[in-house]
């Protein structure tokens, strides 16, 4: 059975920095890609980084090039997003995803086709 679990959202001030993560069960970081998503109240859901761990492939929005950056563990089962120079708008809730074909559902904006979510960490930028 396939489950996610992020963790590490909090309040924080612009300009912070947090570290969320995404532990995987049920299936190895190897097989999948793992994609974080956002959505912030009353917008709706978008993308944000995906990463497949296999070939150390990884995508970023433009919103949060150069300032977040995706990672992952494989011992761990465990996916990171290392968010620095946080801004207001980075308020959200932040999900991650299995990608059963390596980040391509993400990348062609096919989240719509994604089965296995989080239940979401909720991140708040503000001073």
């Amino acid at each position: 059975q396939v489950q996610l679990v992020e963790s590490g959202g909090g309040l924080v001030q612009p300009g912070g920095s947090l570290r969320l993560s995404c532990a995987a069960s049920g299936f190895t970081l190897d097989d999948y890609g793992i994609a974080w998503f956002r959505q912030a109240p009353g917008k709706e859901r978008e993308g944000v980084s995906c990463i497949s761990s296999s070939d150390n492939t990884t995508y970023y929005a433009d919103s949060v090039k150069g300032r977040f950056t995706i990672s992952a563990d494989n011992a761990k089962n465990t996916v990171y997003l290392q968010m620095n120079s946080l801004k207001p708008e980075d308020t959200a809730v932040y999900y991650c995803a299995a990608d059963p074909i390596k980040c391509t559902w993400y990348r062609l904006n096919g989240q719509r086709y994604l089965e296995d979510w989080g239940q979401g960490t909720l991140v708040t930028v503000s001073s």
